[in-house]
């Protein structure tokens, strides 16, 4: 017996029924293409995340957290920050953190076993601190092989003396600096705090301390570039929220913030 307009009608409505859900996952058009991937750190669990940072990035990171923070209800974000080779102390002694930025691609390479592939997320560059003024005029950096000079540079360990001492010693400049400091903010301090007539320091360290210090732009070609690698750690004990922020910070939003504070593009 032929089937009937009614069954007809019943068999054509189940099979919509069946097929609505299949082309519900076939996404845009029914083309069968996967649905757009979210945003990184969208999908990420709210957590409460430690990460060791360089101190250069001190200013930065604060309002990078704060706009991290807003933009992620649940979510808290402790800084701590050092020198890079501080830091990278740290991580080899387990201390319990999620995440590290450093200063340099050789201090993330030390711990390389113990974190994921790193992001250059920044990059910065070097000029002579001086107290506001400049009453001593300098204006280069043979001038920091004055003798009367009392000049400062951060400890070669750390990244900012590397640095430091690579471009002194390419222009064949002698300098007996009359400290060498644990991170480059100690450095600034010293030269804000008059124990020092100079010091190297990074361009967006400067820029905090307007009005109290000075800064001689160094040419280019006499300059290094400090590279800022971003890596979550293994150790991690929220591995999804770590590696989601690690991720933010090359997006559109924490460049935006990176480059408001001086540091350039990666």
């Amino acid at each position: 017996m032929p089937p009937t307009p009614t069954r007809r009608a019943a068999t054509a409505v189940l099979a919509a029924a069946l097929l609505a859900p299949l082309a519900a996952c076939a996404g845009d058009g029914g083309t069968g293409a996967a649905p757009a991937p979210r945003s990184a750190g969208s999908a990420a669990p709210p957590a409460d995340l430690t990460v060791l940072a360089a101190a250069s990035l001190t200013n930065v990171f604060r309002t990078a957290g704060a706009a991290y923070e807003k933009s992620r209800p649940g979510t808290r974000i402790t800084f701590s920050f050092a020198g890079s080779q501080e830091l990278v102390a740290q991580v080899r002694q387990g201390v319990p953190a999620d995440a590290l930025v450093t200063a340099d691609t050789r201090s993330m390479d030390l711990v390389k076993e113990d974190a994921g592939t790193p992001t250059v997320i920044a990059k910065n560059r070097l000029v002579i601190a001086t107290a506001e003024g400049n009453p001593r005029k300098i204006a280069t950096l043979k001038d920091l092989g004055d003798p009367r000079l009392k000049v400062v540079l951060a400890a070669p360990e750390v990244p900012a003396g590397k640095y430091s001492r690579k471009i002194l010693d390419a222009q064949k400049v002698a300098v007996e600096p009359v400290s060498q400091e644990p991170s480059v903010r100690a450095v600034l301090s010293k030269v804000e705090l008059g124990e020092a007539d100079a010091g190297l320091v990074y361009r967006t360290d400067a820029a905090t301390a307007a009005g109290k210090v000075d800064a001689v732009t160094i040419p280019d070609a006499q300059n290094a570039v400090a590279e800022y690698p971003a890596a979550s750690l293994k150790g991690s004990a929220h591995a999804e929220a770590a590696d989601a922020f690690v991720a933010w910070l090359s997006g559109p939003e924490a460049q935006k913030i990176f480059k408001e504070a001086g540091f350039q593009q990666p």
